[in-house]
């Protein structure tokens, strides 16, 4: 048995690990002085709402909370993205279509809801349904397009984006989630997920040869516990469910997707030694809250939406919500699911505060996950 001197000091010295740990985190926590970010309509700070004026993105409820007004957000009130930046001290994400003569310094969101991580092409080929062709392929484009305007010269763009975020997603819940909606099988929709990851994994390649030094690249939510997807695929078949009501299946497809995605971003990690390439844990950082949302202060529960039109979980898509038809509660704070789709405020509030508590965007680390990459 150790001695209560030898003890002591395996107590100081993990202390004094945890003191110089918090010390550089805080010192890499202010070293960010803009963000770029990627992705769909968990992401989009307005871009979507700019091509598409008819959107009930662009109408009340959403927008209701924080800024009382639509802000082009799939939310009532801040996306993820709005609480990274507001941790690292930098403005929110003006939307890229709607940033004309402005200065974008402190960076700029390309995100635009309903994008997928594949080219359009591709869907047409397969039968399947999409919603817009600005893909992240087009948003890649548009960043090329901005760097001159940025930083100039490519010497110039790679010693200002060694300050930069890059937020690469999330972005490959649409190239599923539009087949989907057509009642595909998942074993079918299964088989595209290495080509989805192959786009992101290009995408976070093409960054790194602009310069990029920090990207942080989220996996899917559990999309088994999504009013849209409960609504869409019930099952009269209980042992389709878990014990929190929940599709098995489809969060089991979401979590082969990450394992995925966790192995590529490893292999690109070893190519690029001197990049941080961050994995986002989204499906951890969401799936308590599915799992115990009374305890997290979610005290009308996780599957349920927030705004809708009715149903077992109000979600109908005969009446979304912003369209005729549709309800909105009281108290968006105590429901974990938005319109069905989206997350409410507090959820993204929940993950954001998730990820910054654990260091995945302050710290440099390879993959940080409580997934098993090595199981694949």
């Amino acid at each position: 048995m150790a001695s209560s001197s030898s003890f002591l000091r395996l107590i100081l010295l993990f202390s004094l690990l945890f003191v110089i740990k918090a010390a550089k985190t805080a010192s890499q926590r202010h070293r960010f002085t803009s963000i770029f970010s990627f992705g769909d309509s968990l992401a989009d700070t307005g871009n979507y709402v700019l091509t598409n004026k008819t959107s009930r993105l662009g109408s009340l409820p959403y927008g209701e909370t924080y800024f009382h007004r639509p802000s082009g957000r799939a939310s009532n009130g801040r996306l993820v993205v709005d609480f990274v930046a507001e941790a690292l001290g930098i403005p929110l994400l003006p939307p890229y279509l709607g940033s004309k003569n402005k200065v974008l310094t402190k960076g700029v969101n390309f995100a635009v809801s309903g994008a997928t991580a594949v080219d359009v092409s591709f869907f047409i080929k397969k039968g399947f349904m999409y919603k817009t062709n600005l893909t992240l392929g087009v948003q890649l484009q548009w960043f090329q397009q901005l760097l001159p305007s940025l930083c100039g010269s490519p010497s110039n763009c790679k010693e200002f984006f060694k300050k930069s975020l890059f937020l690469v997603g999330e972005i490959g819940g649409n190239d599923y989630n539009h087949p989907f909606s057509q009642k595909r099988s998942v074993e079918e929709i299964r088989s595209i997920i290495p080509k989805v990851v192959h786009a992101i994994s290009s995408a976070v390649n093409t960054l790194i040869g602009y310069g990029a030094v920090t990207l942080f690249v989220p996996g899917n939510l559990p999309i088994g516990c999504s009013a849209y997807y409960l609504t869409l695929h019930s099952s009269s078949n209980k042992v389709d469910y878990d014990t929190s009501g929940c599709l098995t299946s489809f969060n089991e497809f979401s979590k082969y997707h990450n394992n995925l995605l966790q192995k590529e971003l490893k292999r690109l990690q070893v190519l690029h030694p001197n990049v941080t390439i961050i994995y986002g844990d989204y499906y951890n950082a969401a799936i308590d809250l599915y799992y115990s949302p009374s305890k997290l202060g979610f005290s009308k529960g996780g599957l349920r939406a927030c705004c809708g039109g009715g149903g077992s979980y109000n979600f109908n898509t005969s009446a979304l919500c912003g369209n005729p038809g549709f309800t909105v509660c009281e108290d968006p704070s105590s429901y974990v699911s938005w319109d069905g789709i989206h997350l409410t405020e507090a959820a993204y509030k929940w993950i954001a505060n998730f990820l910054l508590q654990h260091s995945l965007l302050i710290s440099k680390v390879t993959i940080v996950s409580s997934n098993n990459v090595s199981n694949i």
